[in-house]
């Protein structure tokens, strides 16, 4: 046993965990069995759906074995947390919903495979919006997870943000040394900005869908969640890269990203959409954001106003290309492919069809699925998903323009407000929606975006800053970011804060 408390382990950063790992100052088991204490502390915060100790316990061992012989992995023994949309194999795959609730896939999807090639260890599964779709992980078929920071104010319990919620407030509250997510308007970069995380999306096709399952397929991608842009860095090095299962995967080399934090801005230029500046923007994110523009000033950047004519488009469109995605990849959940047969009479297959997908998707689900059909029937996919995707290449070109002329990024806020409490969560889907207006048009522009924890509101709640990157522009946009961290010297919440329910 090394000489460091539980608390001090779980505050390492995957960077200090490694280098400790390396020279043996602490264990893959030591550490591990520090995340699986605070996991089963902090297990009223609803955070994971399937918990894996035993195979965790393993992997440390495992993990200690190649330390003590001098060949460890890259990611030896650090603890993470996966996404419940990520199949694992022989270990239960849900995606949040009941309709896969007995769902145990024969493989690992290429993230998880090249993670767990990587050394990582799994802790669990962690629960999110069903099917990914929601901001919030109200529409979980397992309940919603419980953001670990809280109001200082009227101490209402906090949304921790979706549709990977679960995934942010498991490393927010130290039960996850990093999680993986996936990104399809803004559920990585949203819930990172609601629990004071990093939170990156690489370029559409920077990672691999295989094994994902899917959402909008022309939109999904994986990320990851970390306290730290230098974890980040570390970790998406490690999931990216192509492959040949994904026919949207991209033939691109991977670089080391860690190479690339100086956190020297000197001769970039920082682009500020005018179109971003929302009537509904919240006040206090609205002064991070003047304060953010003035942190990249003093670390060499030149900022300048540029202009994104169609970014009001950008939700609208976003919430009929996606649904009707949707509504084409939920098709195979009927009861006799894939998901739980609704039990009981049906007098023939197409009632058992409407019994099963009726009882199995939750209602957020139904709606978006009824849409996407809707948008995709005859008589109106010209008049509403032709016309959707036209208006998508505008954006991409709205996009195209601004780095052509030089711009290497853009600074946003990654959300209009902060966490909302889950007892007054908005009652209008529109309203609902309105928490992806900042990182569905870089969605829908298939372009790597990150969210980096800057600030707190006046009640105390964590607010982010968004960056957008160009096409595989993941290294630099990773420096910027560590440029922004490096001013605003966020402090993650403590973990003597971290709320739990009773």
């Amino acid at each position: 046993m090394s000489n460091f408390s539980s608390s001090e382990l779980l505050t390492l950063t995957g960077v200090e965990a490694l280098g400790l790992l390396k020279k043996r100052e602490i264990s893959s088991s030591e550490l591990l069995h520090a995340y699986l204490s605070q996991i089963e502390k902090t297990k009223n915060l609803n955070l994971f759906i399937t918990q894996t100790p035993e195979e965790a316990r393993r992997n440390a061992q495992e993990s200690d074995q190649r330390y003590a012989q001098g060949n460890p992995l890259p990611l030896d023994g650090l603890p993470f947390a996966h996404k419940d949309l990520f199949c694992t194999k022989d270990i239960l795959t849900t995606a949040a919903s009941e309709i896969l609730s007995n769902f145990t896939p024969c493989y690992d999807a290429t993230v998880v495979a090249k993670l767990k090639e990587a050394g990582v260890t799994m802790v669990g599964k962690t629960n999110a919006d069903e099917f990914a779709m929601g901001s919030s992980t109200l529409t979980s078929h397992y309940g919603p997870s419980i953001n670990p920071w809280i109001c200082a104010q009227d101490q209402d319990p906090l949304v921790p943000g979706g549709s990977s919620g679960g995934s942010t407030a498991a490393v927010a509250a130290y039960a996850a040394l990093a999680s993986s997510g996936t990104d399809t308007g803004g559920s990585i970069r949203q819930p990172a900005s609601y629990c004071g995380l990093v939170g990156i999306k690489p370029t559409y096709g920077r990672c691999s869908r295989y094994g994902i399952i899917a959402f909008a397929s022309s939109l999904d991608q994986a990320g990851v969640h970390t306290r730290t842009v230098d974890d980040a860095a570390l970790f998406l090095t490690h999931m990216a890269g192509h492959d040949p299962k994904d026919a949207t995967s991209v033939k691109c080399d991977v670089p080391h990203y860690p190479d690339f934090l100086t956190g020297c801005l000197k001769g970039i230029r920082i682009g500020i959409p005018k179109e971003y500046h929302h009537a509904q923007l919240d006040t206090d994110i609205s002064h991070l954001w003047e304060k953010g523009i003035e942190w990249v000033k003093s670390r060499g950047a030149q900022v300048e106003e540029v202009s994104l004519p169609h970014t009001a488009l950008a939700l609208p469109t976003y919430y009929i290309i996606a649904p009707a995605e949707a509504s084409s990849n939920l098709a195979r959940y009927d009861g006799v492919r894939f998901g739980v047969r609704h039990k009981g009479e049906h007098e023939d297959l197409n009632e058992m069809y409407e019994q099963t997908r009726g009882k199995g998707f939750g209602a957020e689900v139904r709606r978006r699925v009824l849409l996407g059909t809707y948008v995709l029937s005859s008589g109106f996919y010209d008049a509403y998903f032709k016309k959707a995707q036209r208006v998508r290449s505008l954006i991409a070109q709205d996009f195209t323009q601004v780095f052509s002329k030089g711009i290497d990024f853009l600074l946003t806020p990654t959300t209009p407000t902060p966490a909302f409490s889950i007892k007054t969560p908005p009652t209008d889907p529109l309203a609902m929606y309105f928490n992806d207006v900042f990182s569905t048009p870089s969605s829908l522009a298939g372009l790597p975006a990150i969210s980096v924890p800057a600030g707190l509101s006046h009640k105390n709640l964590p607010l982010g800053l968004q960056l957008i990157g160009s096409p595989f522009s993941e290294g630099p946009l990773l420096n910027a970011a560590k440029a922004l961290e490096l001013e605003a010297n966020f402090t993650p919440l403590p973990l003597q804060n971290v709320y739990i329910p009773a």
